[in-house]
């Protein structure tokens, strides 16, 4: 069996995730691969967190406090989306 960490890091993923074909894999060149995988990693780490608030994170942080790390994560990649696209924030007193 072929050991390879480009099969397990990335065709398997590109395969998975964003469903492309091998003849697709083949016929694009390594840095777009590469743009596409971060891309793909991004959008599930921006969304992972969706629906949640600090309450349920804070409930939920009691037994992993792994989860604590994960939404600030969330927060940071979805605060440099919304930056990127001009969003805005809404800033209160409260959250200086």
């Amino acid at each position: 069996m072929l050991e390879s960490p480009d099969a397990v890091l990335l065709y398997i993923p590109l395969m998975k995730e964003l469903g492309m074909a091998w003849s697709e894999i083949k016929n694009t060149p390594r840095y777009e691969l590469d743009y596409l995988l971060a891309a793909a990693y991004d959008y599930q780490r921006m969304h992972s967190m969706d629906g949640y608030d600090d309450k349920d994170i804070n409930e939920m942080a009691k037994n992993k406090p792994q989860i604590r790390q994960n939404y600030t994560d969330y927060l940071t990649t979805r605060r440099k989306y919304e930056d990127m696209i001009g969003k805005e924030r809404k800033l209160s007193f409260k959250g200086i």
